[in-house]
C-alpha cells in the first residue's frame, strides 16, 4: 500500500495537493466530486480527468475501493449484510437496513475489536487494525452504488469502537456530512462507544451534532465489568459524568443501548436502578434482545421478560424503545459473518463464497 489515501483526504487538502503539483484548483473539486459524490470506484472512471493525470495519481496515491465478498439478504425484512474484503485481504461487515423513514447503514470502524464484551461476536480474535477513514466511507459508497438507492442515516456501530479509532472517525464525519460529499446529516449520524470517558469528553467539543449512543448493557459497575472489560478501566461513574457533560455541551439527548441477557441484566431491579441513571442525563433507552452468539453462553430473554422490562422503566417516565430485529434470518449480530468466513478460511474453504 503507498502511504497516502486520497479518499481520505478533506477537498482542502486535495486541492493543496493538486496545487502543489501545478494542477488548477478547479480539478481538485472535480476529483472530490468523483470521490465522493459519483462514488467512482477507481481514476479510470474520472472521465473528464486527462489520462496523464489520472496515471500520475494511481501512481503516488491509494484510492480505496473496497471488495464485495458476500452479500447476505433477509427474507424477512429486506435487510442486506455485506462482508468486505480490504485491500490488504483483512475482513470487515456491514449492514443496510431499510426503513419507511429511508435506509440506514450500519458500519465497521475497525478490523477486529479489543473491547471485549462478553456477548459480542466482533471482540472474538482481538483488534487486528483501524480502519482509515475512506475505508468507514466505502462501506456507505459501495452500498449505495450496489442497491442504487440513497442512503440517509449511518450509524457507526458494527465490528469495533468507533472512539478507539478517534481521529479516522472525526474525518469519516466531516467528510460525509460535507456539502461536497453525500451530505448526510450529522444529525442522521450515530456514533456507538462502549464508554471510552475522554473521548466522550473530547467529542463533546468537537462541534458536531452527531448522536452519541453509549453500550451501557448494565446498571451497576459489578455487572457491567462482568459483561464489558473496558468497564474495570472507566468506571460507570466516570463514563455516566461524560455522558452529562456532552449533553450540556452538544444539547443532543444520548442514547443509551442496553442489551437485554436473558437471567443476567433482565430482572425489575435490573431496570429500576437503569432508570435513575438515564433520567437525570435525559436520555433515551433502546433495548436490545441481544442476538444469539454460537461463541458465547448468552442468550435472549422471554418477550414476556422483555415486556415488562420495558413497563417498568415507562413507570419512571423514561423514553424506551425495544430495538426492532432486522435480519434475524441472517448473520445478524455484529461480527457473525466476519467470524464465519475467517472460520470457514482458516479449514480451507476461504474461496467459495
Amino acid at each position: 500500500m503507498k502511504d497516502r489515501d486520497i479518499k481520505s483526504f478533506t477537498r482542502k487538502e486535495l486541492e493543496d495537493a493538486l496545487l502543489a503539483r501545478g494542477e488548477k484548483a478547479f480539478r481538485a473539486v472535480q476529483i472530490y466530486s468523483w470521490m465522493h459524490e459519483r462514488l467512482a470506484s477507481g481514476f479510470d472512471e474520472m472521465t473528464n480527468i486527462s489520462k496523464s493525470l489520472r496515471e500520475a495519481l494511481e501512481e503516488e496515491y491509494d484510492y480505496t475501493n473496497l471488495e464485495i465478498v458476500e452479500i447476505q439478504r433477509s427474507k424477512l425484512d429486506g435487510t442486506c449484510k455485506y462482508l468486505f474484503r480490504l485491500a490488504d485481504g483483512n475482513m470487515i461487515e456491514s449492514v443496510l437496513m431499510r426503513y419507511h423513514h429511508g435506509n440506514s447503514v450500519c458500519i465497521s470502524s475497525q478490523a477486529g475489536c479489543r473491547m471485549g464484551c462478553r456477548f459480542c461476536a466482533s471482540t472474538i480474535g482481538g483488534l487486528v487494525r483501524n480502519l482509515e477513514a475512506s475505508e468507514m466511507l466505502d462501506q456507505i459508497y459501495r452500498i449505495q452504488r450496489d442497491t442504487g438507492e440513497r442512503v440517509s442515516n449511518v450509524v457507526v456501530m458494527g465490528t469495533g469502537e468507533p472512539l478507539d479509532n478517534y481521529e479516522n472517525l472525526l474525518r469519516f464525519i466531516r467528510i460525509l456530512s460535507g456539502e461536497h460529499g453525500l451530505h448526510i446529516s450529522q444529525r442522521n449520524i450515530t456514533v456507538s462507544t462502549c464508554g471510552i470517558a475522554p473521548r466522550i469528553r473530547q467529542l463533546a467539543d468537537e462541534d458536531l451534532a452527531i448522536t452519541l449512543a453509549l453500550s451501557l448493557h448494565a446498571a451497576t459497575q459489578e455487572k457491567r465489568e462482568e459483561l464489558m472489560p473496558i468497564a474495570r478501566k472507566y468506571g460507570l461513574s466516570e463514563v455516566l459524568e461524560a455522558c452529562a457533560y456532552y449533553f450540556e455541551k452538544t444539547g443532543r439527548r444520548l442514547t443509551f443501548e442496553y442489551s437485554l441477557v436473558g437471567g443476567v441484566n433482565d430482572r425489575p431491579e435490573d431496570a429500576r436502578r437503569l432508570a435513575a441513571l438515564a433520567k437525570p442525563i435525559h436520555s433515551h433507552i433502546n433495548l436490545i434482545p441481544v442476538n444469539p452468539v454460537t461463541e458465547r453462553k448468552y442468550v435472549q430473554p422471554d418477550k414476556k421478560v422483555i415486556g415488562n422490562f420495558k413497563k417498568e422503566l415507562e413507570k419512571y417516565g423514561i423514553n424506551v424503545t425495544i430495538r426492532r430485529e432486522m435480519g434475524r434470518d441472517i448473520d445478524g449480530a455484529c461480527g457473525q459473518l466476519r467470524r464465519r468466513y475467517l472460520e470457514k478460511s482458516e479449514q480451507g474453504g476461504g474461496d467459495e463464497c
